[in-house]
């Protein structure tokens, strides 16, 4: 016997059995780390806006009032935002580090910018609606035109309705021309590029900023003088059309470029031509953008003067024919109302301002309606039509299939008799 037998001989049938405690190793600490907050509004962040504003606020009070000469409502407010960014950088920096800070203050800036534009809309906008008020809540003022009433008249007398009537004329008539033309513009340059493709867009960008006045005289210089048209309402629609063209083009440009290429070549690998795939796939998908590019060029047309006065030229009387005669315009009207010393045509003029901007306000609303929801995005009734539609065929299907069932105990074969080789 070696001395391993001896060895393992000397070992208890116990001892092998029972192995001993078992040494379990006590599990890693792991060390949690405080997730960042990115969103949300935190009570310390809004104590240290607030305590920033007040601390701006009085520092700017004291600089003005006490400590230097300085004066002026603006430089306060300039002061002040500023101390009141520098102080909320500082209150910030005592829980966050830099990147926290700096994404902090830009928040603010942001806001504060927000802030103060939709500050000057609604400061514009109420100031017009509230010095328009005394003339439009009389019903003369949409009912009646100017030509029995004068400067001294009371607001009782005469109204805006030749305006609001050789408006909207010359903005539809406006409208027809530059809609289809401008989305035909703006579908060639984007589905066709090419040398020619670039020539029309530089063209059409530098039309954008056409001063309206060089529409006018051109409209004035080409159809009247030249041609011996008089001053009408289509001529100013024809100098509105200038002005208005390149916007909607560029607009409707950059929207259906925007489109993913993805969508054209699926409709292109299932057999559709090009203008079908146009017309059925990429203009049904940018209709909310092409709206939205209509809006801007029909506020674009809709507030201009100095192309209706060269072409339209004045008039007090309601004239519905576009084709001759003189014909008035809102802004033509508002114009000529606000450069008079008397209260009641000022008060005129500013209702004609506030009747303006409720026609564009009207048109913005259309123009949505009519632009419809994005892709992909179905309203209720359009949801329930396509369920509707779904059921239908689902029906029909069903009923061809059960014409086509073998009747009970009929076997088919797959070929006729006689046809087996």
């Amino acid at each position: 016997m070696t001395a391993v037998d001896l060895r393992k001989s000397d070992l208890r049938k116990s001892d092998l059995d029972d192995p001993g405690p078992t040494v379990v190793p006590e599990p890693a600490v792991r060390r949690v780390e405080r997730r960042r907050q990115v969103g949300g509004v935190r009570r310390a962040d809004v104590y240290a806006l607030f305590g920033a504003a007040a601390a701006g606020f009085s520092l700017t009070a004291l600089l003005f009032t006490q400590l230097t000469p300085f004066t002026g409502v603006l430089g306060a407010l300039v002061v002040g935002y500023v101390a009141f960014l520098v102080l909320y950088a500082l209150l910030v920096s005592l829980d966050e580090r830099g990147p926290a800070v700096r994404d902090r203050v830009m928040s603010v800036v942001v806001h504060s910018a927000g802030f103060v534009l939709l500050a000057a809309l609604l400061l514009v906008v109420g100031y017009v609606l509230v010095r328009g008020w005394t003339a439009m809540r009389h019903l003369n003022f949409w009912t009646e035109d100017m030509s029995l009433a004068g400067p001294l008249e009371p607001l009782t007398i005469g109204g805006a309705l030749h305006a609001i009537v050789g408006t909207l004329e010359q903005v539809a008539i406006c409208l027809a021309i530059i809609v289809p033309a401008g989305l035909l513009c703006a579908v060639f340059l984007s589905e066709l590029p090419g040398r020619f493709s670039r020539f029309v867009r530089t063209i059409v960008e530098a039309m954008t900023a056409l001063p309206s006045i060089v529409a006018g005289l051109f409209i004035f210089l080409a159809l009247i003088l030249i041609l011996g048209f008089e001053k009408c309402g289509l001529a100013a629609a024809l100098a509105l059309s200038i002005m208005g063209l390149p916007i909607i083009v560029r607009a409707a440009d950059v929207v259906l470029r925007l489109i993913p290429g993805t969508l054209r070549e699926a409709s292109l690998a299932l057999g559709a031509s090009q203008w079908r795939t146009v017309w059925h796939v990429v203009l049904p998908t940018a209709r909310p953008g092409l709206a939205t590019a209509i809006i801007l060029g029909t506020a674009r047309v809709v507030g201009e003067t100095s192309p209706v006065l060269l072409t339209a030229g004045f008039a007090t009387s309601l004239n519905a024919n576009s084709l001759s005669g003189p014909q008035v315009s809102l802004p033509l009207f508002t114009f000529d109302s606000v450069r008079s010393p008397e209260p009641s045509m000022i008060a005129r003029g500013f209702g004609a301002g506030a009747a303006l901007m409720l026609l564009v306000l009207v048109l913005f609303v259309l123009a949505r309606i009519l632009g419809g929801r994005g892709a992909g995005q179905l309203s209720r009734r359009q949801w329930r039509r396509r369920a509707r539609r779904s059921a239908r065929d689902a029906d029909r299907f069903a009923a061809r299939d059960a014409d086509r069932r073998p009747e009970p105990g009929h076997l088919e074969s797959p070929t006729e008799p006689g046809e087996l080789a």
